[in-house]
């Protein structure tokens, strides 16, 4: 009786174990690259590539940040800046239908864009602009917060929209400029949105056009638009128009509708195709106002040791929080070594007058608030001191002001205050959390934050501690002399 060889039939067990592994290492594969590049449909059954998916994510973190959810603010700031460095070529969003005519597209996590060329006719008082090379609807809200929906409920949202073949609106008023709308809606008002949400974007986006370029202004303030008309006279050779309330219909031939947002009081030269930066639109500014010190060297005879460097105290009503409670005793011990003003930029009612007053100084001082924005102003090689609030607000300082201020060529210099330098420890015990646990005041929002840390604080700084940062401002001037 012949028996069975075990060793025959070992290649053939190897070759279904070899076999079946191969199937398992492809399916695994397979699920893999499904994972890497399948499409992710959303709620409202929009396609989203993965890579568009990571970018939401980074951006809803950033709206958190952005609403006062300090909690989160490191993760939060991580994603927003690895985001940012994504877009330094945004892309264009892809319209149904294979229409790429508007490109309305993400021009950074603050804002959108749509730009159209062809027949373009606008009609104000609806938000509507009909364009024949389109062939579907557009629509966007102009005004550079698209992360905060309390900013957007207050910003008219235009559409645009294919030129009908049959009764389309005969044009009344024709230009050859380029039509830009934008809005003034909501937080206009505050210099400090006033330039970064408003002015700083129109001037990144009008810049190309050489001065061919017509602002449409929706939400209008005539108060708002009189304040800055000088700085839309630079940008522009016509008129500002309220057009929300213009009856006509305006044919162009090449249309904007919504500015770009590169980052808080600045412009990133690397994102703009002329490679216009911050200092272009510093000297804009200077041109607008008339302001005569690009520099901060000191003017005359410059071996006069008289000669005393300008140092402007930002001032502040105390019932509006954040006020220099020894705002004469600071004047008093900077007078040895400076030329002391002060000035209050919400009484002024002629913004030429207040920025030649601030162009004039070679040292600016302020609590955290709209009034440091002013630093616009200010001559390269000059010097912003920012006095941050007791509360842990040094990140909100240094978003605000801190980081624009190099793009602006100005030094920077913090003064942190302490427990004893608030009035906040006069409104509460030692041992309530907004004195022990501001983390914890942070964490209930951002209402709870600016109303007791912004709203209900004023400050009486050390003068010995002053005197040392005012010193080291000094020394941080240009001096003017070779030895």
């Amino acid at each position: 009786m012949k028996t069975r060889s075990s060793a025959r039939g070992e290649p053939r067990r190897l070759r279904n174990v070899a076999l079946l592994t191969l199937m398992l290492c492809s399916v695994v594969a397979l699920s893999l690259i499904r994972g890497r590049f399948a499409p992710i449909v959303t709620s409202a059954g929009d396609v989203m590539k993965p890579e568009d998916a990571a970018a939401a994510a980074g951006s809803q973190a950033a709206v958190n940040i952005d609403a006062g959810d300090v909690a989160d603010e490191a993760a939060a700031e991580a994603a927003a800046e690895e985001r940012d460095k994504k877009e330094v070529q945004p892309k264009p969003a892809e319209a149904s239908g294979g229409a790429t005519k508007p490109v309305c597209y993400e021009t950074s996590r603050r804002s959108d864009t749509c730009e159209a060329a062809g027949d373009v006719r606008l009609m104000g008082r609806s938000q509507t602009v009909y364009v024949d090379t389109l062939d579907r609807e557009w629509k966007t809200k102009p005004y550079c917060r698209k992360h905060d929906n309390f900013a957007l409920s207050h910003v008219k949202e235009w559409t645009l929209k294919p030129l009908p073949s049959a009764a389309a609106p005969q044009c009344t008023v024709n230009s050859s400029a380029t039509a830009f709308v934008l809005s003034t809606g909501d937080f206009t008002g505050n210099s400090f949105h006033d330039y970064t949400d408003v002015l700083i974007p129109a001037f990144i986006t009008a810049h190309p056009f050489g001065g061919e370029v017509q602002f449409l202004v929706s939400s209008y303030k005539s108060w708002w638009v009189n304040r800055y008309i000088q700085i839309f006279q630079q940008m522009s050779r016509y008129e500002v128009v309220d057009i929300d309330a213009d009856d006509e219909v305006r044919c162009y031939r090449n249309v904007v509708v919504g500015p770009t947002f590169h980052r808080e009081l600045g412009v990133d030269a690397s994102k703009t195709a002329s490679g216009h930066s911050t200092a272009d639109f510093r000297k804009m500014l200077r041109d607008a106002f008339g302001l005569e010190r690009a520099t901060a060297t000191p003017s005359g005879d410059r071996w006069d040791i008289r000669r005393r460097p300008r140092l402007l105290i930002i001032s502040r009503r105390p019932g509006r929080g954040r006020a220099f409670m020894n705002e004469r005793a600071m004047a008093d011990m900077a007078a040895s070594r400076f030329d002391v003003r002060i000035g209050e930029p919400e009484s002024s009612t002629d913004t030429s007058k207040f920025a030649r007053l601030v162009n004039s100084c070679d040292v600016l001082v302020g609590v955290h608030g709209a009034g440091l924005t002013n630093m616009v102003f200010l001559p390269a090689g000059a010097v912003v001191v920012q006095v941050v609030p007791y509360g842990l607000l040094e990140w909100l300082a240094r978003n605000t002001f801190a980081e624009p201020s190099a793009g602006m060529e100005v030094h920077y210099l913090e003064y942190a205050v302490q427990l004893d330098e608030t009035t906040l420890s006069e409104q509460y015990p030692s041992d309530h959390p907004v004195l022990k646990d501001p983390m914890a005041i942070h964490k209930q929002g951002w209402n709870a934050l600016k109303k007791t840390y912004l709203d209900k604080q004023n400050v009486r700084p050390h003068l010995g501690r002053l005197k040392n940062t005012f010193l080291q401002a000094l020394k941080m001037l240009p001096h003017g002399r070779d030895d």
